[in-house]
């Protein structure tokens, strides 16, 4: 039975990708912050009647990390594939930062998955063969304002990985590194992510439910693609920052801030998981539930790319005979 690691496992689109991956036939390995909820997790890991290991540890210590890609190895007998997915934010403009947070915030968003690769990569090297899926954002292209710690960070990880890509190219390795660009997600990283702001925050529209993410992390881990962009958001946000980003420059600098803030109020003492994790049984859904989409029809294309090619190119040909008949 193959195995699969998955970091920031205990809620979010962590949990919900441990889901997808038992659900699929993976024993899975769990790792994130706060002990109880990553039992939690493990739980429903089993409940498919897989193995699940929940390890607590912070991703942005590089040596709990290694510790338990060692332990899942020697524990479920392999490491097949690994995802990165645990993060940290802070919701505010760059004035209102301090050093100490974005240092913290690039460590566990960047730095984090930097560890992840690295232990991954320690093992599926002495094999030859593994899958490593990093999941990035549509931000890591576009940024936008009051998420600098984190587009900051997820461009990072972008670049990390093409390098690493091609080094692993270069030394003729059977190992697969992907990356997985998410759109706004259902989350509850809305409700304990740091605020500065004095109103809660909200992912910009539309939003996915975090299982949208999963199956697109699974769909990357089992089918050979360099890059999967999930939802039409993600696709338009990407193409048009390389064709008006100055444009969008502007545009972000009136909408960007109302886009990402609620009218309700948020509470000064508001808990932050920035650097502890903050107590409560947080799941995998936030608070959007109501508009949250639970399927992208871009992902579905995705998915089955082949054969919607196919059906384009049945349908250019079509039309070209048409147009000859014409004449």
């Amino acid at each position: 039975m193959p195995v699969a690691m998955i970091t920031g496992a205990g809620a979010g689109v962590g949990r919900a990708t441990a889901v997808e991956f038992a659900r699929a036939g993976y024993d899975v390995a769990l790792l994130s912050r706060d002990a109880d909820r990553l039992e939690q997790a493990a739980q429903a890991v089993r409940s498919f009647g897989v193995r699940a290991l929940a390890m607590p540890a912070d991703v942005a210590d590089a040596a709990a990390v290694d510790d338990a890609a060692q332990r899942t190895v020697r524990e479920l007998g392999s490491l097949d594939v690994w995802v990165n997915v645990a993060m940290a934010t802070v919701f505010a403009p760059v004035e209102k930062l301090s050093p100490e947070e974005i240092e913290r915030g690039t460590r566990v968003t960047y730095l984090g998955q930097v560890h992840g690769m690295m232990a991954a990569l320690r093992h599926m090297r002495s094999v030859n063969r593994g899958v490593i899926v990093n999941v990035g954002s549509s931000l890591a292209y576009r940024s936008i304002p009051l998420q600098s710690v984190y587009c900051g960070a997820k461009a990072a990880v972008r670049a990390f990985t093409d390098s690493l890509r091609s080094e692993l190219y270069h030394d003729g390795l059977s190992i697969r590194l992907t990356l997985v660009d998410l759109p706004a997600v259902n989350t509850p990283q809305f409700d304990w992510a740091r605020n500065r702001m004095g109103k809660k925050a909200r992912p910009v529209a539309p939003v996915f439910q975090p299982e949208v993410a999963a199956r697109a992390i699974l769909f990357a881990a089992e089918h050979d693609r360099r890059e999967v962009w999930v939802g039409f958001s993600t696709v338009k946000t990407i193409l048009a920052n390389s064709l008006i980003p100055g444009l969008l420059d502007r545009y972000l600098a009136k909408a960007g801030y109302s886009g990402q803030l609620s009218e309700e109020p948020s509470a000064a003492d508001a808990p932050g998981n920035l650097f502890e994790p903050v107590a409560g049984d947080y799941g995998a859904h936030g608070r959007f539930g109501q508009e949250a989409q639970s399927a992208s029809l871009q992902l579905i294309t995705e998915r089955h790319r082949a054969a919607f090619l196919g059906l384009a190119g049945i349908l250019a040909t079509l039309g070209a005979a048409s147009l000859l008949r014409r004449r």
